[in-house]
């Protein structure tokens, strides 16, 4: 197998390219969580879930990428430098597009209860999530078998996050629909972000994981792996 050297500035790069990747997801998917949607299952039964539980499980993607290329370190790096920016941006943008309208810069001068409680129960949920998914990504990612490691690791951190998420943000809320219906939507939302990870995320992060190699990487003269990043 070869092994690459990283520069600093290579290093530098697709961190900062990672991080900005994380703020859109969690942006957009506590955007999306505000809206729910139903699907009848055969026999009459229904299922609740939300649109956010499409988009929130790539940010898996970047993460356990962050692990395998950088280490340890360098993504947890990723997770506290994001923490704060993603809650502000997540906290603005749900208020400035109101159930999916311009509300206009005037919706900023007063406080939404309702949207902070969702972005407070992201930031939460995001931080324990993630921190679970690096450690267990870490723990894992030597295999020989290259799945095993983000496949556990989603499906723990995925977990977490659901559950910190619908609970922090829902339970006992203000939205009466969520607050009777949060446990069974989140359960449904874990199980489409498992659908989703399996689906799309595997096959992504095999791709992705090559093209990144190429990009960011300079094989040595020998041929052999030399790591200089942080946490290696």
């Amino acid at each position: 197998m070869n092994t690459y050297i990283f520069s600093r500035a290579q290093q530098q790069k697709a961190l900062f390219w990672l991080a900005l990747f994380h703020i859109l997801i969690i942006a957009l998917s506590n955007y999306l969580v505000q809206f729910p949607f139903t699907v009848s299952l055969p026999g009459g039964s229904q299922v609740h879930s939300t649109w956010g539980a499409i988009s929130f499980p790539f940010i898996f993607l970047a993460t356990d990428l962050a692990v395998r290329i950088f280490g340890r370190r360098p993504a947890r790096r990723i997770i506290f430098c994001v923490m704060l920016p993603a809650l502000l941006i997540s906290y603005a943008f749900s208020v400035l597009f109101s159930g999916g309208t311009w509300a206009g810069w005037g919706a900023l001068a007063e406080f939404d209860a309702f949207v902070f409680r969702i972005a407070l129960a992201s930031f939460t949920a995001y931080a324990v999530g993630q921190l679970l998914d690096i450690r267990v990504f870490d723990r894992l990612r030597k295999l020989r078998t290259w799945w095993i490691a983000p496949t556990a690791s989603t499906f723990a951190g995925n977990a977490v996050d659901t559950l910190l998420f619908f609970a922090v943000a829902f339970y006992a809320g203000s939205d009466e629909f969520m607050a009777a219906n949060w446990p069974q939507i989140a359960f449904v939302d874990y199980l489409f972000k498992l659908f989703i990870c399996t689906l799309f995320f595997l096959p992504a992060y095999g791709l992705i994981l090559s093209i990144l190699t190429r990009k960011l990487t300079t094989l040595s003269e020998n041929g052999r792996l030399t790591a200089v990043a942080d946490g290696r």
